[in-house]
Parts: C-alpha cells; sequence; structure tokens
C-alpha cells in the first residue's frame, strides 16, 4: 500500500517557511525572496507540482500589473514627485503625532480606492521621507505603512484583491454599499487606534516641527515628474473605472494587471531616461511572487490545510459563530498561504457547504479578516513584502518576522475586537 507522503511534504514547507522566516533575522543579508524560491524548488521535486504546470500556476496578471506599477513608481521618485508629495504633506503639520496620525490616514485612504499593493509601490519613499524630518526611525515609519494601508483597503471592495474576489465571486449585491455601510465606521476606528498602539508600543514622543518645505524644489525633471504624475493617476483611475465596471456587468478588462504595465510602457517612450526607470525596478519582489504562486499551490495541493479548515468550519453556522470561524480561518491560514490565496481558496470552500451570495455577514467577514491577516505576520499580505524589500534594498534597513509579530499580534486583535461587533451587528 502505498503512502500519501504529500501532507508531510507540505508540512515540511511551511515549517521551512517560518523557521527560514524567524531564523532570518540574525542573517537579514539573505533576501525573503530567496527563502520562496526554495520553497518553490521543494514544491516542484516533490512532485506537488509538476514542472510542466508551472507555467499555468504563474499569474502574468500580477506580474504585468507589478512591473507596470514599479516603473511609473521608480519615475516618481527619480524624478522627486514622490519627495515633493511628502515636503506637500508635511507642511500641512505642525506636530509629529499630527503627521503621523494623518500618514495612516492618507495611506489608508489611498489604498481603499487605489488597491493596497499600489500604495505599498509608492508610499515607501514617502514614508521614508516622512520620517527622516519628523525625527522617527524610518522601520517605524514603514510599520505605520504597512498596517495603515491593510486597514484601509478593508473599507471598499476595490481595495485590494481579495476583496475583489470576494464581491465579484460571492453573487453578493451591490458590494459597494454594503462593504462601506459595515466596514468604514470601523477601519477609520482602527486607524486611529493602530497609529495610536505604534506610538505608544515605540514610545514616541509628541514634538513640535519646524521645517519650511517648497515642495516644486524637490522635483529634478519637471517633464517627467509630469509624467510620472499624470501616468498614476490614470492608471489609478482605470483600474477604479475597470472595477466598477465589473462590479456592474460592464464590459472590462479582465487581466487589470495589463492596465498599469500599458501606462508605463508609454511612459518608456517619453520619458528622458527609460533604462534607469527599468533599474529601477524592484526585481526581487517580482521574482518573489514567481515562487510564490508555485509554493502556495503546492501547499494546498499537499491537503495539509484541508482538515484545519473542515474542524472548525464543517458547515453553515448561525451568524456569531460563522463570523469567529471564518476570522480564524482567514486569519491564520493566510500566514500560510498569503490573503489573496487563501480567500480564493477558501471562498470556493464556502460555496461548496451552502453560501450564497445573500449570506453577507460571512463574505464581508471573509473580506475584512483576510485582509486584517496581513498585519500578523509579514507573510499575511503581499503588500508587507514589497515594502520590506524595498526598505531592504534601497534604504539598507529591515523588519525582522518576529519583530512585525511583535506590534503586529497586538494590532490584529485590537483590529478584528473592533470589526466583530460590525460584522454581526
Amino acid at each position: 500500500m502505498a503512502i500519501n507522503y504529500k501532507p508531510l511534504v507540505g508540512l515540511g514547507i511551511i515549517m521551512f517557511l517560518i523557521a527560514a522566516l524567524i531564523l532570518r533575522s540574525k542573517k537579514p543579508r539573505i533576501p525573503i525572496w530567496s527563502i520562496m524560491t526554495l520553497a518553490a524548488f521543494i514544491t516542484v521535486v516533490t512532485d506537488l507540482i509538476g514542472i510542466d504546470e508551472i507555467g499555468e500556476l504563474i499569474e502574468l496578471d500580477v506580474i504585468l500589473f507589478l512591473i507596470g506599477m514599479f516603473s511609473l513608481v521608480a519615475l516618481a521618485d527619480q524624478s522627486g514627485l514622490l519627495t515633493a508629495i511628502a515636503y506637500y504633506f508635511l507642511s500641512k503639520f505642525k506636530s509629529r503625532y499630527g503627521a503621523m496620525f494623518g500618514s495612516a490616514f492618507m495611506f489608508g485612504f489611498i489604498a481603499a480606492f487605489a488597491t493596497n499593493d499600489a500604495v505599498a509601490l509608492m508610499g515607501p519613499p514617502i514614508a521614508y521621507t516622512i520620517a527622516k524630518f519628523i525625527g522617527v526611525d524610518a522601520k517605524i515609519m514603514f510599520l505605520l505603512l504597512a498596517f495603515s494601508l491593510t486597514i484601509g483597503s478593508t473599507a471598499t471592495p476595490i481595495g485590494n484583491p481579495q476583496n475583489i474576489l470576494v464581491a465579484v465571486r460571492s453573487g453578493m449585491m451591490a458590494p459597494f454599499i454594503f462593504f462601506l455601510r459595515n466596514l468604514l465606521v470601523p477601519t477609520i476606528i482602527n486607524l486611529v487606534i493602530s497609529t495610536f498602539l505604534i506610538i505608544r508600543f515605540y514610545r514616541i514622543e509628541n514634538k513640535q516641527i519646524y521645517i519650511v518645505l517648497i515642495p516644486h524644489e524637490a522635483i529634478k525633471n519637471r517633464r517627467d515628474a509630469i509624467l510620472a504624475g499624470v501616468g498614476l493617476l490614470i492608471t489609478i483611475a482605470a483600474l477604479l473605472i475597470n472595477d466598477i465596471f465589473e462590479l456592474f456587468g460592464l464590459p472590462h478588462v479582465k487581466h487589470r494587471g495589463f492596465i498599469p504595465f500599458v501606462v508605463a510602457s508609454i511612459i518608456y517612450a517619453l520619458s528622458t531616461e527609460p533604462r534607469k526607470i527599468i533599474s529601477g525596478i524592484d526585481w526581487g519582489t517580482i521574482i518573489f511572487f514567481i515562487a510564490m504562486f508555485i509554493a502556495m499551490e503546492g501547499i494546498w495541493r499537499s491537503a495539509v490545510l484541508q482538515p484545519v479548515i473542515g474542524i472548525i468550519h464543517p458547515q453553515k453556522m448561525p451568524l456569531l459563530q460563522e463570523v469567529v470561524a471564518i476570522s480564524l480561518i482567514a486569519i491564520l491560514l493566510s500566514q500560510v498561504l498569503s490573503n489573496v490565496p487563501l480567500a480564493n481558496l477558501y471562498l470556493g470552500y464556502m460555496k461548496s457547504i451552502g453560501y450564497v451570495g445573500q449570506d453577507i455577514n460571512a463574505w464581508l467577514t471573509l473580506a475584512c479578516a483576510s485582509t486584517i491577516a496581513g498585519n500578523l505576520t509579514l507573510l499575511g499580505a503581499a503588500s508587507n513584502i514589497i515594502i520590506l524589500e524595498v526598505l531592504e534594498s534601497r534604504y539598507s534597513r529591515t523588519i525582522t518576522f518576529t519583530e512585525f509579530m511583535k506590534i503586529g499580534a497586538l494590532i490584529t486583535v485590537v483590529n478584528m475586537l473592533i470589526y466583530v461587533p460590525f460584522l454581526i451587528l
């Protein structure tokens, strides 16, 4: 009788990823994408995934989205546009606390309507500039960025990929209305409380800001700055309109990742130094995503996680029980699969046990919990990895797995304690 070794391999890959990320705190020079590529290799060599299937698993939509957005953000940064935005923002605040709370709302609001991954790409240079001028460790501002964009993206059905999946595939009616009605108020509360927790956790003192900043003086190349600004605005507007068209059943671009890539391809031809834009792309993040698609699918196919779902959420439940069960599964398993793959797979499971479009609270819980899962650990959301790679590759700083989880666990618990009453009521 043949022994089914695949669940053991899947469990081994999970343990490897967690152990490698914890041990990486002692050797931060080991890039996180190299850990994920090794996990992908193990997945293929142990036959969890056939080598001929790799091409089908890699979502070109996501890869082109990242390349396009990285290109636009690189031009915005190189031209001085992002620094100018940070200067303008800082000029509106007179205290350190004011700048931090304002930053949280700025990152969160943009994420709600421009997707969290887009903010993860354009936010780090702005966060770094703000940190430098208000005298706060850049690592703290990067954490504030990560938590704020995750929380902010919860409020709308277009704030992140998992919300879009739930809004479209669940069959729920009027997703914009239900997301905003149930999740907007707790999202605002969480942005305030999470910023307060960061301030208290790192014992940041409030100080007055005495800085005279002139935004236009930060511009290094006016032509490229205009190109980058127009390109980013067109991309965000096109993504937003396309998502609205999709939600209302109107003609739309199915592969939305092509949108920023097409805009970037035009910008290449019009910019002053196209080669410099390409060199500004974080190719390590691109490699991470390619490897993640392979490794996460292998873990799911190993069938090591399905029993956990079956125990916690075996069938449709009363409202309070289902909110708790869905939240637990989404938060815990997002740390293993990342939140987008988890939401996609769990959505299919929920349908198989009888959930339909009218089960609004259940779908909102899945969207909310799989999003907030990104605040627990670095692996909980792809946006965390994007921010971490920028921090390490450009600013020679890092946030370890345990550092992130120490404050992330607290923020995740508080976030869900605030969201659950709104999901139930």
